[in-house]
């Protein structure tokens, strides 16, 4: 069977990472179609957010450096909107598998909860549809960062180029074999090291660490307003965690779920089936 792979973002469909991604999927040899945000959509998770007109959501067709040939479209939407308008149809045959990223900034710990990068993975999961979210660690530049922990595209220049968005990219293609085997409930959620793959130290499972690579915190609240500020976290790394291995030079990958039940909450006594 085709593997059809839509290629989407949170960082916008003229963000470097994209056009890395979507040439390692083109070089695989895999049918594939890129829609992502027209503008920056980062911190968004698993949002339903669109902009109409006259009823319509606005999408423009764009043409992609060296991949000029594959279809791409920016659309007036959240990742995961896309991810589910795609599923639906929206832009040719369904796919098969959803790569969303080369997210600029890392994707790490329960953080992941608030990515836009992580949430267009976790929509096409959620509706039946393999995913991956991959993202790239820039946070040693100290350059501005997201909510969700990604750098905000709005902080860099032309050094955004430069980056290593190719060793990402190709960790991401590498285990498209593997995600498709398994259940598809389950997301992918890769790091990679801003480094050129020959230097990477390898691959490592992290769990999740307890907090991202940055926190939200209040600056200054007064009277009709409230000033937010990011910072660097400071807890303790713990070992074996995508934090961890990231700091060692290594990529990290987690298997995540965005929705489960739980057990061991007693709620026995709330009645019956509902019915």
């Amino acid at each position: 069977m085709t593997v059809r792979v839509l290629v989407t973002n949170d960082d916008g469909i003229a963000a470097p990472g994209i056009r890395w991604l979507a040439r390692a999927v083109a070089d695989r040899g895999y049918d594939v179609v890129v829609a992502a945000p027209q503008e920056e959509a980062s911190g968004t998770s698993a949002a339903m957010i669109a902009v109409e007109r006259e009823g319509r959501v606005l999408v423009e067709e764009h043409s992609l450096e060296r991949i000029e040939e594959i279809p791409a479209y920016g659309v007036a939407g959240s990742p995961g909107f896309i991810a589910l308008i795609a599923i639906h149809g929206a832009f040719g045959p369904p796919p098969t598998v959803v790569l969303s990223g080369v997210n600029r900034g890392a994707n790490v710990g329960r953080a992941v909860l608030h990515s836009g990068t992580v949430g267009a993975a976790f929509t096409a999961a959620a509706n039946g549809c393999h995913a991956l979210a991959v993202s790239l660690d820039v946070l040693s530049a100290h350059e501005g960062t997201s909510a969700s922990g990604g750098a905000a595209i709005s902080s860099v220049g032309h050094r955004d180029e430069e980056r290593h968005w190719a060793t990402a990219a190709a960790l991401a293609v590498e285990l498209v074999p593997r995600l498709t085997s398994g259940p598809q409930t389950t997301v992918l959620n890769v790091n990679s090291p801003d480094l050129p793959y020959e230097r990477l130290r390898g691959v490592r499972v992290g769990s999740l660490a307890g907090f991202g690579q940055v926190q939200m915190t209040v600056a200054e609240s007064g009277r009709g307003f409230v000033r937010t500020a990011l910072e660097e976290s400071g807890e303790p790394v713990l070992p074996g965690t995508d934090v961890a291995w990231l700091a060692a030079g290594y990529a990290s990958v987690s298997a995540v779920r965005a929705i489960s039940e739980v057990d061991g909450l007693d709620l026995s006594d709330l009645g019956g089936s509902g019915a």
